[in-house]
């Protein structure tokens, strides 16, 4: 994957508020730029895009700076004002070249197909690249709160950017599957809490990592360890006093190391078949502090405020369909307006595929202001 964004025509760099007056969701640069369907820059999406550096919040509450990508339909919106659609993109890798706003970039996006979905619609998208994943320091990868507030910053950022006529007050929605399933769990999860200005209609989350532990036993040993692997590279960024290097053998060193700038397929080739237990020194994943730290990136403690959908296909091989059974039954349990169903996809991919439709279609429905029907 090429390394570089496309060349932009204008930079709009906004001078960053006194410290004091910095708020979540702040944007501090916005660039123009292009958008493509196709390598080699080919197939031009008809939108007006921008790509963004905004203020965020860590997992631990710490100020950062995330990157993200904004598009616009050119046409108005003829039904008030513009929705915003809060894109959250499933597992691109640790280093900064896999980014989302890269590939958009580059024509190598393949959930574009989604997101022009949404424009057609005439909604605004905004999509974060998350924290570490296109700005300095390590992606981290599976901290839910990091992932959750950069996904509802993006959404603050994309009302907060100069010419994009995108009006704060207007429908929000938010969707994601994989990785992006996880952080539209955590955005529904810490919305009212944390952007409760927002008027967020309804979170549409597929294929959820909900339970890391869970997720990291089935992918031990298989095709898929590497996903594993990034997980525990991206807590430990999250979170240092968890120590990962200092678990890790020679050769897990180099391994996990040699991950921290590639990208999803790099990552699950070259640790492919690999089990924990034999790159570590110690159980690292039932220490204390380790667990400490898992339990609280499980997805399902708390009751989300808005109304979701839930997808999960059958076949999933690397998130097991019982992971998202258990989340609806805890969201349920918790009295929360939870629409859940099952796609009968053969693997985790298309369980994207078959359930992205759906959702888009509930999400339209929310946009419109029907009621939201829950089957729990």
């Amino acid at each position: 994957m090429a390394a570089h964004l496309a060349t932009f025509s204008l930079v709009l760099p906004l001078f960053p508020a006194p410290a004091s007056a910095a708020a979540p969701g702040d944007v501090v640069e916005a660039t123009p730029t292009t958008v493509y369907l196709a390598p080699g820059r080919l197939l031009e999406v008809p939108v007006k895009a921008w790509h963004l550096r905004y203020r965020s919040t860590s997992a631990t509450g710490a100020a950062t700076i995330v990157s993200g990508t904004l598009l616009v339909p050119k046409a108005s919106y003829p039904f008030g004002k513009r929705p915003v659609a809060g894109y959250a993109v499933g597992t691109h890798g640790l280093g900064d070249q896999c980014a989302p706003s890269q590939a958009m970039a580059n024509g190598t996006e393949l959930e574009l197909a989604f997101m022009s979905l949404l424009l057609l619609k005439g909604w605004a998208v905004a999509v974060t690249d998350y924290e570490g994943l296109g700005t300095p320091g390590d992606h981290t990868y599976m901290a839910g709160r990091s992932q959750g507030q950069a996904v509802l910053d993006s959404i603050r950022a994309a009302t907060r950017t100069p010419g994009a006529n995108v009006a704060a007050g207007g429908p929000v929605v938010i969707m994601g599957y994989s990785q992006g399933g996880s952080s539209a769990g955590w955005a529904a999860q810490l919305y009212s809490s944390y952007a409760p200005e927002l008027k967020l209609k309804g979170v549409a989350a597929g294929g959820v990592p909900a339970d890391l532990q869970a997720v990291a036993d089935n992918v031990d040993g298989g095709p898929d360890f590497g996903l594993a692997a990034a997980a525990g590279v991206g807590l430990d960024a999250a979170y240092p006093e968890l120590a990962l290097e200092s678990y890790l053998t020679p050769e897990g060193a180099a391994l996990f190391d040699d991950a921290r700038d590639d990208c999803v397929d790099e990552i699950r080739s070259k640790l492919a078949g690999r089990h924990l237990a034999d790159l570590t020194t110690t159980d690292v994943m039932h220490r204390p502090d380790w667990q400490a730290r898992l339990a609280e990136n499980r997805l399902g403690a708390s009751k989300p405020s808005v109304p979701m959908f839930v997808y999960h296909g059958t076949g999933d091989e690397i998130i097991p369909i019982a992971v998202s059974r258990t989340l609806r039954r805890e969201y349920c349990a918790k009295g929360a307006n939870v629409l859940w169903t099952s796609v009968p996809a053969s693997s985790h991919v298309l369980g994207a595929v078959e359930g992205g439709p759906l959702a888009i279609a509930w999400l339209a429905s929310r946009v419109l202001g029907l009621p939201a029907i829950s089957n729990c």
